[in-house]
């Protein structure tokens, strides 16, 4: 008993329910493991009254948490009678009182017993302002959509060009991409972008080179080396295109690479220098330790924990000389973030140039690589020797293991969240909207102990209200929607806290079946039943396409694969099932006039359909639009299907460059569809 109240006081979870009514109790191995990742021993009887007794002490002597994070609003708690508090304004104004307006304060107790304290006080929106209407906008991986300009993938000139097209020509208010996190680098690199080296910093690997600036005043010479590395880049971008070659980042970032060591030859103008001065500035530590890992990983490998014992420490003494010597290879890197970060700038100013109310939809991965960049430079806020992941359910017996290290909850508070913090901001610095990936996260994760199976795991839970406080007030000053993907496994009450504090969550369409109450029949919800603060769409990232839904080749394909776990017949007819019943209601309801033998047609129809819901935003998944039949990416694979190395293809696979997409008869009879359903008053 005391060692399950310990592992309370920790929010360590000591039992799951990895189905309805199903209660599975923790082993205890698993606990006294997850707790000494959080720096607590529980290995003995002895040793947990000792931790239990100190956590007693120090929860008496704390009178301010490092952080308060507090509502619009809400009155200010758990203090003793008598404490006097004083509020300080960035400005310096003293207040008497907890502000009703959002920011960041000082605040300072004196409680009668003579003990005073201070912290940071937080008050966020009391929700976060979302989309100023309806809008509907194209979900793409950048990578995979590609121009005639592309170096071999997509890049952020393209990024700029869909924007400014889709925003103009078609009435879209967003874009929503994948995370362009900071990958690891390695031969060949993990194309995975929801497994970076960092989620602070965006990947160079991104850029398009000749809208660089300096790209104009190469000398004569190096505009002559350019010159084939342009030809370089034209026969990678027509291997993709024309001759059915994967997406290859190295070949990318190797021409790249070279591109970018002749444009660093040219001199900053005195402007560009001073902006480039101030964003070093603001970007301070963390953009160095950055910088500082990324000249590590070409010297000794991208696994730190591989790295001279030194080194794995980034605030060492042998790292600290390492980067006085390394000077002008870490202000390299430093000088490749501030080009991407700048292209970033240009994408979300084209967007919003364009008339987008919302822009660039960033994303944020559930976590980082544990041999990269942030992993290494965060280590104290970080749990070591444990990764998050996914317990066993009806889906998957075995559970998930994902292999990227957690937060500590401890550790986040005593800093007062700063890392959390920053890494919001950051994200939020080019975006009009920020969609976090398994937004449970915030709530709880599942920690899965190092060398043991996902089976073998528990949730650890964080400060839900501290961690959405301070998402509200970070997209309040940014002037972001966020949205949550809240799909799979989602703990009672999460999804009502997430409403209320304004953040959207995400509906796909074949997922949406009347499961609750007791009226619960699994079928398809009418679009009435949906809710209104959400992202409505009809896949994702990780789903099949809707041209491979409908004709059910996305289960041929996981039998080829040898992914599945029943005979082939009975999935192809549970699948069968299921489409028939949402295209009965598609014709019920009148949005299949053309019925159901046009392919294309029932495309359009499930699109009539989502904009008919009173989803705040539609997502267009853009293979969708083309009719590409193929994933981006097959969950339970690695090389047995390409992930996350396909561009944008037609029905019949062919490559269609970002030029060929803008002229598509289909893509514009599907966004006019859409954009007529949702504003039947509007222009034709």
């Amino acid at each position: 008993m005391d060692r399950a109240r310990l592992a309370a006081l920790h929010g360590v979870d000591v039992t799951y329910q990895p189905a309805p009514g199903q209660e599975v109790e923790v082993s205890e191995e698993t606990v006294v493991a997850v707790l000494a990742a959080l720096g607590v021993d529980a290995s003995t009887p002895h040793a947990v009254r000792d931790a239990l007794a100190a956590h007693e002490m120090r929860t008496a002597h704390r009178l301010l948490a490092p952080c308060t994070v507090l509502r619009a609003g809400q009155p200010l708690t758990g203090l003793p009678e008598g404490t006097e508090i004083s509020v300080e304004t960035a400005a310096g104004e003293r207040l008497a009182a907890v502000p009703r307006e959002p920011g960041r304060y000082v605040l300072r107790a004196a409680a009668p017993d003579g003990r005073a304290a201070r912290g940071d006080l937080v008050v966020a929106p009391a929700r976060v302002a979302g989309p100023p209407g309806r809008a509907f906008g194209f979900m793409a991986q950048l990578y995979s959509t590609l121009s005639e300009r592309s170096w071999g993938m997509g890049d952020l000139g393209d990024l700029a060009e869909l924007a400014a097209w889709s925003g103009r020509a078609l009435g879209a208010g967003f874009v929503q991409i994948n995370p362009l996190h900071a990958a690891v680098p390695g031969h060949p690199t993990d194309p995975s972008p929801y497994r970076p080296s960092s989620r602070r910093f965006p990947d160079p690997v991104y850029l398009r080179i000749e809208e660089v600036p300096e790209y104009a005043y190469l000398s004569r010479d190096a505009r002559e080396q350019a010159g084939r590395l342009l030809v370089k880049a034209a026969a990678l971008r027509d291997n993709v295109l024309l001759k059915d070659t994967l997406i290859d980042r190295d070949a990318v970032w190797e021409l790249k690479a070279q591109a970018l060591e002749l444009l660093r030859q040219v001199p900053l103008s005195p402007g560009r220098r001073a902006a480039y001065a101030d964003f070093l500035a603001a970007q301070g530590q963390a953009l160095d330790d950055h910088a500082t890992w990324s000249t590590l990983a070409e010297l000794h490998g991208p696994d730190w924990q591989k790295w001279p014992a030194g080194l794995q420490n980034p605030r060492s003494a042998q790292v600290a000389r390492l980067r006085s010597r390394h000077l002008e290879r870490v202000d390299f890197h430093c000088w490749l973030t501030w080009l991407t970060d700048s292209q970033l700038a240009t994408a979300q100013r084209a967007a919003r140039d364009a008339g987008m109310p919302i822009g660039v939809v960033h994303d944020l991965a559930v976590g980082v690589h544990p041999a990269g960049s942030d992993a290494w430079s965060m280590q104290d806020v970080l749990a070591r020797g444990m990764s998050t992941g996914a317990p066993p359910d009806a889906f998957n017996a075995r559970g998930q293991d994902w292999g990227l290290p957690p937060w500590r909850p401890d550790a986040l508070a005593a800093t007062g969240y700063a890392p959390y913090r920053d890494l919001i901001a950051r994200m939020l610095r080019h975006a009009g909207g920020l969609r976090i990936d398994h937004v449970m996260g915030l709530f709880r994760l599942w920690w899965v102990p190092e060398g043991r199976p996902p089976t073998e795991g528990t949730y650890v839970r964080y400060d839900a209200d501290a961690m959405l406080g301070l998402l509200a007030l970070e997209a309040y000053e940014a002037g972001a929607v966020v949205i949550g993907e809240d799909l799979g496994t989602v703990e009672p009450g999460v999804r009502q806290k997430l409403a209320d504090r304004g953040i959207l969550g995400t509906s796909v369409l074949w997922f949406e079946r009347n499961y609750d109450g007791a009226g619960a029949d699994r079928r398809p919800l009418r679009p009435a039943a949906w809710r209104e603060a959400c992202l409505a769409t009809a896949t994702t990232h990780d789903l099949p396409s809707t041209a491979a839904r409908l004709t059910g080749e996305h289960v041929e394909l996981r039998h080829r694969l040898g992914l599945l776990t029943r005979p082939l017949e009975q999935e192809q007819a549970e699948d069968a099932a299921e489409v028939a019943e949402w295209i009965a209601l598609l014709g019920r309801l009148g949005l299949l006039p053309e019925g159901a033998a046009d392919e294309e047609a029932v495309v359009r129809a499930v699109h009539r359909f989502l904009a008919a819901t009173p989803a705040r935003m539609v997502g267009v998944w853009l293979p969708d639009a083309v009719g590409d039949r193929r994933p981006q990416n097959l969950p339970g694979t690695w090389d047995q299907y390409p992930n996350w190395r396909l561009p944008v293809a037609d029905p019949d696979g062919k490559a269609l460059t970002l030029e060929q997409l803008a002229a598509s008869r289909r893509l514009h009879a599907l966004t006019d569809e859409i954009r007529r359903a949702l504003d039947p008053d509007g222009e034709p």
